[in-house]
Formats: C-alpha cells, sequence, structure tokens
C-alpha cells in the first residue's frame, strides 16, 4: 500500500488566541476548530496532516527544516512574520517541497505592511480572505499540486 502524503500546516504566532482575537477580522473559529476540519478534509484527500503552531519563529524554522524529506508539501499561515521573517524565507527555500501561504483575512484589505510577504517568493501560491476554508483551499491546492508530480 502506498504512503499517504504528509503534509505539514503551521500556524505561527498569536494563532493560538483564534476565536478571541479581533473576531470582527478572523472570527469565532478556533485553532483547533481549524485543525479539526483540515484532519477531517485531509482524510478525505488522502492526507497524514501535521498540525503544529507556535509563536517562537525559531521553532517555526527547525520545523520547516525538518520537513525536508519527512514531508510532501507545507501549508503556512506565518501569521505576523509573513511581514518581517527573512529566516522562515530561506528555511521554505531549503525545503524542496511545495508550499502554500495561507491567510484567514484578505491581507490586502488590511493595514499596507501586511501587503508584503516574505513567504510569497517561494510559495506556489497564496490563498487569503476565506477565513477557515483558505486552509481547505491551501490542501485542495496541494493536493493538485502533489498529483501532478
Amino acid at each position: 500500500m502506498a504512503r499517504q502524503p504528509k503534509i505539514l500546516v503551521l500556524n505561527g504566532p498569536n494563532l493560538n488566541m483564534l476565536g478571541q482575537r479581533q473576531p470582527e477580522i478572523y472570527g469565532r473559529a478556533t485553532l483547533a476548530d481549524i485543525e479539526a476540519m483540515c484532519r477531517t478534509h485531509g482524510e478525505a484527500l488522502g492526507f497524514d496532516i501535521d498540525f503544529r503552531q507556535s509563536n517562537i519563529e525559531g521553532e517555526l524554522v527547525t520545523w520547516i527544516q525538518q520537513a525536508r524529506g519527512e514531508h510532501d508539501g507545507i501549508a503556512i499561515n506565518a501569521a505576523a512574520y509573513t511581514h518581517t521573517s527573512v529566516a522562515l524565507l530561506d528555511a521554505l527555500t531549503l525545503v524542496d517541497i511545495p508550499v502554500i501561504e495561507v491567510h484567514l483575512s484578505n491581507v490586502f484589505a488590511r493595514d499596507k505592511f501586511r501587503h508584503h510577504s516574505y513567504i510569497s517568493p517561494v510559495a506556489a501560491g497564496v490563498i487569503c480572505g476565506f477565513g477557515p476554508n483558505s486552509y481547505i483551499l491551501a490542501l485542495d491546492a496541494l493536493r493538485s499540486i502533489l498529483g501532478e508530480a
């Protein structure tokens, strides 16, 4: 039996506060709700989902580095680190697997500093503005990319 593709779903700072933090922007779903959605949808797609969150940039970098050879794709909502982290860019550059950048809100309808992403140059695509469904769309995109590989 073939091995299921393993997808790393990474979440950056403050996403552990979803459901409480600015629900008018991020909605009422918690990160646990999003994880459950990802696991259910991932299972339907034949994916093994590895779902993680950290407020620590270095921990995210380490997980990305470890993904090389262990995971088949990454969906990443780096949150504020999207706009500040060259370290995440460098880690994603060397991992050599498909990356989808994810955002709950439409970052282009928000503060101007949110319009720049250090992750976008190495991502196969960017999905933003669909709330928790942004993650589902990212998994669908990875399914499409991996199906073509």
